[in-house]
């Protein structure tokens, strides 16, 4: 028994891995800019004829002096060569071309709206798998705002014998915007019982890099690179996610691309109902399944975290809907 429990609480410590690591890898589509359009408006030209009614319109007649009956020839009159056919012109000031119009407001981009509900959160019970044993419970929660931000919250605990052994509790947060291509995280922080635990991420998208607090690294990262917590929310957003597919992530310690594998549609059942889903998997060092409800918005209601002496923990939906009160 003794035995058991200590795989236990090193599970429940595994377990906030399994959670932020919510096990979808996909490298969706590119932030694309929008292109901008600038009209400029000019008047067309008048054709040849009305051209020379107006020059015969509105050039005053010249009158060419008397000159001696000696022969001489009157001096020339200064004047610009008109086309062929046409007499000269005087010349004249080139008009200005006309302002630019403006571009009209609506070009400008919008913030993004969210596949997902507006604010909504799932509940989960994690168990040893191998034995059955509860060893603690997740909390995943978001908040899209109408501007486009995002906040992303995911709080797991022990719970049963095992919290009253080694109680822990890690909460992680996400922030960032949503843009044409998904989430786009800033912020990733987690805290440890209560206490920041300095394993933040920090994105700079102007410069594609993002720093790592931990082992203050900073990383080169691709367009549509994600943090732990922000990836499970990504798979909302992937175009053929059935087809898998290979997308970076941006850890506590590295940034990587891994891949992500589709075993097929699955009907299974959890606490939380019944529901029709993608098995999706992703294979490093250690493994996480994950299965998303095709008719539920591709939430996650189901993750199998398999670490590297082959121990598996499941997380199964036990609550979804609105804004859950957050576990006491």
């Amino acid at each position: 028994m003794q035995r058991a429990l200590i795989l236990a609480i090193l599970g429940s410590v595994a377990l906030h891995f399994l959670v932020l690591f919510g096990g979808r890898m996909e490298l969706f589509a590119e932030k694309r800019e929008p292109l901008l359009l600038h009209a400029e408006l000019r008047l067309p030209a008048p054709p040849a004829d009305v051209r020379r009614l107006e020059h015969r319109q509105k050039t005053p007649k010249k009158t060419t002096p008397r000159v001696p009956r000696a022969g001489l020839s009157p001096a020339p009159v200064v004047s610009e060569p008109g086309p062929v056919g046409e007499p000269a012109t005087p010349a004249a000031a080139e008009p200005a071309p006309a302002a630019p119009a403006e571009v009209p407001a609506n070009v400008v981009e919008k913030p993004v709206k969210p596949l997902l509900p507006a604010s909504g959160a799932i509940r989960f019970a994690i168990h040893q798998e191998a034995m059955g044993l509860l060893v603690g419970r997740a909390e995943h929660s978001w908040v899209f705002a109408e501007d486009g931000s995002y906040q992303l919250t995911n709080v797991t605990e022990t719970s049963g014998l095992i919290s009253l052994f080694k109680p822990i509790r890690v909460r992680a947060e996400s922030k960032g915007h949503l843009v044409a291509g998904g989430l786009q995280p800033e912020h990733y922080r987690t805290w440890k019982n209560g206490v920041d635990n300095r394993e933040g991420a920090d994105f700079d998208w102007a410069s594609q890099q993002v720093h790592l607090e931990r082992n203050d690294a900073t990383l080169t990262v691709e367009p549509g690179a994600q943090d732990l917590l922000s990836l499970t929310y990504q798979l909302a957003y992937l175009e053929k996610p059935e087809q898998g597919s290979r997308i970076g992530i941006a850890t506590v310690r590295k940034y990587e691309r891994y891949a992500l594998e589709s075993l097929g549609e699955e009907e299974i059942d959890v606490p939380a109902g019944h529901f029709h889903t993608l098995h999706l998997r992703a294979k490093a060092d250690t493994t996480t399944e994950i299965w998303i409800a095709l008719d539920l918005h591709r939430l996650p209601v189901k993750i199998r975290y398999t670490d590297k002496k082959g121990d598996s923990f499941i997380q199964s939906a036990t609550e979804i809907g609105s804004l859950a009160k957050p576990a006491q």
